[in-house]
């Protein structure tokens, strides 16, 4: 019996020992063991995403994929592929798996190497969150307590959660929920059974047992998770069988970008990495929603692309971007290598120049296809000797390419045609006129070549687009839509500009006294001069920052009236909103609102609305119907109807800068710069120098102005209907270049444009292409006159008051107590000369 009780106080003293052993190296480790509660609030990194207003993925910005998932939503066929394969004992331990222990003692006192086939889920919780992956005693000692305090702290669920979303799965996916994205392009209730085993197999080895990398490897690992499956039961045989017979299907999927806008995500990323820091911003989990409407969007840069290459293509062929081969034709293969050292963008793909007929041409592209170039994708192609030269059309394929040149071409409705990267520059931006919500914003013609932002970024002359605002003021100061303007040289000087500054029309024609309406629809330039000479300097000034445009940025002379300011077309399309909108400054925002990892709202635009806010003011003391009527007025069914018409009492309301009568009459004279004015049939009309619009749009509800600088170095279009304004400005980001022109040549393409290129020829056609999409389908909008308009007939020569009805008046609008007040004749009577409910459509 003594050899017996010998054993037992053995086994005694060693559980003490063990005991204290514990204790003391608990207290050791004590002071160094985190705070396992914050696992509760634990913030996971996740990347920022940039959406459009529609919910479209623009961007994703972000070393780590991560898409986080809630317990709820991981089907349980994964759950039991993960536990059947790291834990089959989770539900049952507390924390650290006796059993495996044990058997990890085994192997390290027989082999002498360590394993970690002991480590719990919870274990490794502990260890990814709190630890680092050195294989040391202390380490694991640390991680054995840590997982005991992580049971206590959290629930089973809360930490197989954690571990989900945690592991790392190879290819930057982190959590099972981007693992499914990236390796299948699948949700997680979209997996099939062996995609499920492949993930659950991931975490031991993300790179080894890769199915992209390392498909074989892959594959025996995940057979070796679905016979784990099939030994708890959790699959049956039929499932085993089919299962491991599946074959490996994974491949890379990158973010599901849907809407491609390269310049809005950079100006969201901006934003987020000012605001939060750079770490925070990419690692938050923010989703960024912006105001962009992804439909509007693709509009906007086909229009510009469709745009610049048309500019492009009228100013000649630069050439092959490079010679492949010379001699005899090399082997296909060896062409598609060579092609493929160049990437495509923006649709233009590299092509290899294979053979050549009389007016065709076959080429090769990187993926292995031929195509025909016809001469209808051919044609246009005449030499680009400068801008302002090209040489005479081609006639045949081989004036333009030769066999074994590399190529650009791009499919342009229904053909193949030979391309070239526009050197030209582009910017194209959109706006809600009555919040300032941006609807498109495209910076240039390929973010790839070049990430300068031109909407908000490139100051450059306005040119006419300006004249717009030199009227308004001028009518504010008395002027109205009649009143004529001498359309004659200005032969003095403004001796401001330092040199003897002459200003001309373009072209050089003067038709002497003209109305208003006709000088601004037609971009006459000394009218503009002399109505700003009404105003006076400092009031155009004036009247101009009102609109936004900073004061810094215009010149203190009368160079001012032709546009000589230097603006971004952000700050132009958000002064034309003016007019569009009923005369209120509203401010451009792009960002409607942020969300956080845990889809809170964090941050919520909060824009300035075009409307003038209920009254708010307090009655008049011992005034009851006064008191009376607020109460009505800010009742909460009327507050409602309020918010309903766009305009709550607690929104932020945008300023009035100018009445809406005025920006009424100058919206109906930019009516006239597309349509025009007079009557064709009696030979007195008109055009307006963007005519164009008229036949492309085809609508009566927009209105726009041209603008052409000096040189032709920048051209502008701007334009809106009441419910949508846009700029487009077309030039060189080199301000020294010019636009140039290009010279007829009638052996050309058919729709070959002549002369100097302006603005209605240059950028309107971009305008055009884009309004016209963009408002397809929408019911046109009639035009309203405001209370305190009315018409008069008038004379068209002299803008005086007329009793006739022939084609030589037509009635005009006018603010009440400025439309005029003598006539051009004397009337035998007054009848029919005013109009109190103006005509909708007035042609002059």
């Amino acid at each position: 019996m003594k050899w017996f009780k010998r054993i037992i106080i053995a086994l005694f003293s060693l559980t003490l020992l063990g005991i204290a052993a514990i204790a003391a190296a608990y207290f050791y480790v004590l002071p160094e063991l985190p705070d396992v509660t914050t696992l509760k609030t634990v913030k996971l990194q996740t990347p920022l995403r940039i959406y459009s207003h529609d919910g479209k993925l623009i961007s994703q910005f972000g070393e780590k994929r991560r898409i986080p998932i809630e317990y709820e939503q991981v089907p349980e066929q994964l759950i039991n592929a993960v536990l059947d394969t790291e834990d089959a004992r989770f539900f049952e331990h507390k924390g650290i798996d006796p059993i495996g222990i044990l058997r990890a003692a085994v192997i390290l006192a027989t082999t002498g190497k360590k394993s970690q086939g002991a480590s719990t889920i919870t274990q490794q919780v502990a260890r990814g969150f709190f630890l680092s992956r050195e294989k040391t005693y202390i380490r694991k000692i640390k991680e054995i307590f840590l997982a005991l305090k992580i049971e206590q702290a959290l629930s089973k669920q809360e930490i197989l959660t954690l571990y989900l979303n945690r592991s790392f799965l190879g290819n930057r996916a982190y959590g099972v929920g981007a693992a499914a994205q990236v390796y299948y392009g699948k949700e997680l209730d979209q997996l099939t059974l062996p995609e499920m085993a492949m993930i659950a197999g991931l975490p031991q080895a993300p790179s080894a047992a890769n199915p992209i990398r390392n498909p074989e490897r892959a594959k025996n690992r995940r057979n070796w998770v679905l016979s784990r499956m099939l030994e708890k039961e959790n699959i049956t045989q039929a499932q085993y069988q089919a299962a491991i017979t599946a074959p490996v299907t994974a491949r890379y999927h990158g973010a599901e970008v849907e809407l491609y806008a390269p310049y809005i995500s950079e100006m969201a990323r901006d934003y987020l990495v000012e605001k939060y820091g750079e770490e925070e911003a990419y690692t938050g989990g923010y989703n960024v929603y912006t105001t962009i409407d992804s439909t509007l969007q693709l509009y906007a840069q086909q229009a510009l692309r469709d745009n610049v290459y048309s500019y492009d293509e009228r100013h000649g062929y630069r050439g092959a971007t490079k010679v492949l081969w010379q001699g005899d034709v090399p082997a296909t293969e060896q062409i598609i290598d060579k092609l493929d050292e160049t990437q495509a963008f923006q649709g233009l793909i590299p092509a290899a120049v294979l053979s050549l007929a009389e007016q065709s041409a076959q080429v090769l592209t990187p993926d292995g296809q031929t195509h025909t170039l016809t001469w209808a994708g051919l044609q246009w192609a005449r030499k680009f000797i400068s801008n302002k030269r090209q040489s005479k059309a081609p006639k045949q394929a081989s004036d333009v390419l030769t066999v074994g040149e590399q190529i650009w071409i791009r499919h342009n409705n229904d053909i193949w045609q030979l391309s070239q990267i526009p050197e030209v520059a582009s910017a194209i931006v959109s706006v809600d006129p009555h919040n300032g919500s941006i609807k498109t914003l495209v910076g240039g013609y390929s973010f790839y070549t070049s990430q300068y932002n031109r909407v908000t970024q490139a100051k450059r002359q306005l040119g006419s687009n300006i004249k717009p605002f030199i009227y308004t003021a001028a009518l504010e100061k008395g002027y109205t839509l009649a009143t004529l303007i001498n359309n004659a040289p200005i032969n003095n000087a403004d001796i401001r500009q330092g040199t003897a500054w002459r200003p001309k029309n373009s072209p050089d024609k003067y038709t002497g006294p003209t109305r208003l309406r006709v000088g601004l629809a037609q971009s006459i330039n000394v009218m503009s001069v002399r109505a700003m000479r009404y105003t006076g300097l400092n009031t155009a000034i004036d009247t101009l920052v009102k609109f936004g445009f900073d004061r810094d940025d215009l010149p203190k002379n009368e160079s001012l009236a032709l546009g000589s300011a230097s603006v971004t077309p952000l700050q132009v399309v958000t002064a034309f909103s003016v007019f569009a909108n009923g005369g209120y400054k509203v401010e451009p925002y792009f960002i409607d609102h942020i969300n956080n990892a845990y889809d809170q709202v964090v941050e919520e635009s909060n824009p300035t609305l075009a409307c003038t806010p209920p009254a708010t003011e307090a009655p008049v003391a011992d005034d009851p119907f006064a008191a009376m009527a607020k109460e009505l007025a800010t009742s909460d069914e009327n507050t409602a109807k309020v918010a309903d018409n766009g305009c709550a009492i607690d929104a932020r309301h945008a300023p009035r800068i100018i009445s809406e009568q005025t920006a009424f009459l100058i919206t109906e004279a930019l009516k006239s710069v597309i349509w025009g004015g007079g009557d064709w049939n009696k030979g007195t009309g008109w055009n307006g120098t963007a005519w164009r619009a008229a036949r492309v749009v085809n609508r009566h509800d927009i209105a726009g102005k041209t603008g052409t600088t000096n040189e032709s170095r920048d051209t502008w279009f701007s334009g809106f209907n009441p419910n949508l304004a846009t700029t487009i400005w077309v030039g060189f980001d080199d301000h020294s270049i010019e636009l140039g022109r290009t010279t007829w040549d009638a052996n050309g393409a058919k729709d070959q444009i002549s002369g100097a290129e302006a603005g209605a020829k240059t950028a309107g056609p971009g305008w055009n292409e884009f309004m016209k999409n963009a408002l397809a389908g929408t019911p046109e909008v009639p035009s309203q006159p405001p209370e305190g308009i009315v018409s008069a007939r008038i004379d068209l020569a002299t803008g005086k008051l007329s009793r006739k009805t022939d084609y030589t008046t037509a009635f005009e609008y006018f603010i009440r107590g400025t439309e005029p007040t003598e006539f051009a004749t004397e009337p035998e009577e007054q009848e029919n000369i005013f109009n109190e409910d103006p005509v909708e459509e007035l042609f002059q």
